[in-house]
């Protein structure tokens, strides 16, 4: 039986792998959640993704990811909130809104070429051209830390855009009624207090703020 079938709003829902791709990479983050010691665990991390590998990374000391590695089931989401749907009537409201849910099974990267190769699509995923530009893990760093590789074997896409569809009746209230966008916005960069004179700001960093 799939797990990525729509029941509610099925002209909003997609298969298109291209497209959970990309919501994967606009997103900040992702929530990955899965059944521990027969207790549900849903938490959030930063990601990265390789064709249809999503990464994930942590302390070796942290005990979900020590359960990952054993080969459960995973199911991995993401959203990006593009506005708010207001509508004349509070039933109506929502949100415009790109989302993904991935389903895989987490395995442990212990290679050194795939543990760079994650490492990079981690790095690059928060801010692209960072890997080229600082230090990269030192050995007791990269030992220091577990990666899981979770391959894509379901996955299902869903988008909310448009407007707030209000009953005709509703039509004839005095409320406003339309979309707030919302977007990610990139403040000025803060360097920290003991950087040393003459570093500028990189190209890369200040392409996200302009």
């Amino acid at each position: 039986m799939t797990r990525t079938g729509f029941k509610r709003h099925p002209e909003r829902g997609s298969l298109d792998r291209d497209l959970v791709h990309s919501f994967l990479d606009a997103a900040p983050i992702c929530h990955f959640g899965f059944v521990r010691e027969g207790q549900p665990v849903v938490l959030p991390t930063i990601h990265g993704r390789v064709g249809d590998t999503i990464y994930i990374h942590g302390s070796k000391a942290a005990g979900n990811l020590r359960d990952l590695r054993e080969g459960l089931e995973v199911c991995v989401a993401v959203t990006i909130v593009d506005g708010i749907k207001a509508a004349r009537s509070l039933f109506e409201h929502s949100m415009q809104y790109r989302s993904a849910v991935v389903f895989g099974t987490g395995r442990l990267v212990e290679t050194p070429e795939e543990r760079t190769l994650a490492f990079r699509a981690i790095t690059e995923h928060v801010l692209p051209g960072r890997w080229d530009d600082a230090r990269h893990p030192s050995r007791p760093e990269d030992r220091q830390t577990t990666i899981i590789a979770i391959e894509i074997e379901e996955a299902s896409a869903k988008v909310s855009s448009g407007y707030p569809e209000d009953e005709d009746e509703d039509g004839e209230l005095d409320v406003w009624a339309g979309v707030i966008p919302m977007r990610l916005v990139y403040g000025e960069p803060d360097p920290v207090p003991d950087l040393r004179a003459g570093i500028e700001v990189p190209d890369y960093i200040r392409d996200l703020v302009d």
